[in-house]
């Protein structure tokens, strides 16, 4: 297969002068269009989209979703719905345009932070003004199909959103009745709510256009793949999902991951595991579901902690993470599912391998066609002298990219400052030279082997190009170098941005899921800017050239 080059970025956090305060599926749609038009680029990854649990603050972590199965409102681009031409009342519409220019201006010119809680209220809004439009003959009809094609598990998405905008969004919490999805108390709920119901139904209906759109306009551009969407690996325990699903969830359970060299204590996630014996029971009935969902509009979906289709630790409510067990699951089951919903829907899956996997998971992978993920930093020849593993010596079955968003950026990792960040933040927990010296020795080691393979020259020196950027494009040279079929540029990477998108481990110390995209100086990057970023156009050259007639 060809090789293909492509972008990953956190929709969320980039901005286009038209946005209402965070990146939509309206910015993903001309990214696509732009990246595979004028930067020959295969793909474009982005984070899970799922639909988040409402509510002010909500979780801004696109990995704990509500819903899995269902698309994220918040994402809409509301000038794109047809009816927002025909809304009834132009002025409160004029107005809603002014509020979402103040909160677009708070985060590109005021150094303030991707507020979704105040987006959403504002597209909340938007979208009451719109749902009083009615959908014309073409639009009704297609509205009923989707309805039909989606029946009961949006039925019981949409009530649960009706239901928690009156008793809140933890359902553990409502009425003894309506704790129940096929209870009496519920069907009557559903038939009082009947407006709230259709009203939440056609916001997941909207969404899925936008995200089809978004996904047919990356191919008429070019691209092989188009969107590259993610599956997080579970669910909020108080979300629609858990809700609508109860008999496949372990009650009183939790995912999370045992104690390691970087984590004495282990993890506890707080997501409630699926029940393999409902699950095998069922004939994987919800997991097929969901993969049809994504494969809608996905034309690769990369799986967040695949391992997780294998085993995952179990942790007790009320337990620390040290007394969780792992449980199995039917791997073999789990993995024909995934794979033949992705051949029908002609999609390529990645999964994510990175760290710990036992024994013949990377194997089963391969033999299915499912691609791993190799970051650059990770790939020492662990089983011999731990130095970077040649680039010859990588595998071919996986998307390359230099970090991800819960890694530090290039930029940041070539200067340090990532240890500098957590050393404000107070999380070392070595003394800081100690941390310092170890983390410029594994950059210099890196940097050595690009030097050693002629990778940084004709970058810097003579050309100008500051020796921070010139070394961005040798570490891209050198995924280039390596066999795999598809090498992701992360895209804050092409500007120099320092941040993390999220710092694994804090809480409060740290704005995660809320920084916009920005360049080396932390000034907010739109998608304009990008479009005309010398930096952005210098890097995307240097992979083309590489790229240019590649059989992978």
């Amino acid at each position: 297969a060809r090789r293909s080059h492509g972008l990953l970025v956190q929709l969320y956090s980039l901005l286009s002068r038209r946005s209402w305060g965070m990146g939509d599926l309206g910015d993903l749609r001309e990214l696509a269009d732009w990246a595979g038009r004028a930067l020959g680029a295969g793909f474009v990854q982005v984070n899970p989209l799922h639909a988040a649990v409402p509510g002010a603050p909500s979780d801004p972590s696109p990995y704990r979703p509500s819903s899995r199965r269902f698309p994220d409102p918040v994402h809409l681009r509301i000038e794109d719905v047809p009816e927002y031409a025909y809304v009834a009342d132009p002025e409160r519409a004029r107005k809603l345009g002014e509020r979402a220019a103040r909160l677009r201006g708070a985060v590109l010119d005021d150094d303030a932070l991707i507020d979704r809680d105040a987006v959403w209220e504002l597209k909340r809004d938007a979208l009451d003004l719109l749902h009083e439009v009615p959908l014309g003959p073409g639009r009704r009809a297609a509205y009923c199909d989707y309805l039909a094609a989606q029946g009961t598990a949006l039925e019981d998405h949409a009530t649960w959103c009706a239901l928690a905008e009156i008793h809140g969004p933890d359902w553990h919490l409502w009425p003894e009745g309506l704790r129940d999805p096929r209870s009496a108390a519920t069907e009557r709920a559903r038939t009082e709510l009947m407006d709230r119901v259709d009203f939440h139904s056609r916001l997941t209906w909207l969404t899925d256009t936008q995200l089809t759109a978004a996904q047919h306009t990356a191919r008429e551009a070019g691209m092989p793949v188009g969107i590259v969407h993610d599956l997080a690996v579970g669910v909020h325990p108080r979300g629609a999902d858990s809700w609508a699903q109860q008999e496949y969830f372990a009650r009183g359970m939790s995912v999370g991951a045992p104690p390691d060299a970087f984590n004495a204590l282990g993890q506890d996630w707080g997501l409630p595991p699926w029940r393999p014996d409902r699950l095998a029971d069922s004939g994987y009935a919800p997991f097929r579901d969901l993969l049809r969902g994504l494969f809608r509009y996905a034309g690769a979906l990369r799986v967040d902690h695949v391992m997780g289709l294998f085993r995952l630790w179990w942790v007790p409510e009320g337990h620390p993470p040290t007394q969780g067990t792992y449980v199995h699951y039917d791997a073999e089951a789990m993995l024909a599912v995934l794979v033949l919903e992705a051949t029908r829907a002609g999609a390529v899956v990645i999964g994510e391998d990175l760290g710990t996997v036992e024994p013949g998971v990377r194997e089963a992978l391969r033999e299915r066609g499912v691609l791993g993920t190799s970051v650059l930093w990770f790939e020492r020849d662990w089983a011999g002298d731990g130095r970077p593993l040649p680039p010859d010596r990588w595998r071919a079955d996986c998307l390359a990219t230099a970090t991800t968003h819960d890694l530090p950026s290039t930029a940041a990792r070539l200067t340090g400052e990532h240890v500098e960040l957590r050393d404000r933040l107070g999380l070392l927990t070595r003394r800081l030279e100690v941390e310092r010296a170890e983390a410029a020795a594994d950059t210099a080691e890196w940097l050595e082997v690009l030097a050693r393979l002629g990778l940084l020259d004709g970058t810097g020196g003579d050309t100008g190009t500051p020796a921070e950027e010139a070394e961005i494009q040798g570490v891209h040279r050198f995924l280039l170098r390596t066999p795999a079929r598809m090498v992701g540029i992360w895209l804050p990477d092409a500007v120099g941005d320092r941040r993390p998108q999220n710092l694994p481990g804090t809480w409060d110390q740290y704005p995660n899921w809320r920084l916009p995209v920005a360049d080396a100086g932390g000034r907010p990057v739109t998608l304009e800017d990008l479009a005309a970023s010398p930096r952005l156009h210098a890097l995307i050259d240097v992979v083309r050239e590489r790229d240019v007639g590649r059989e992978g």
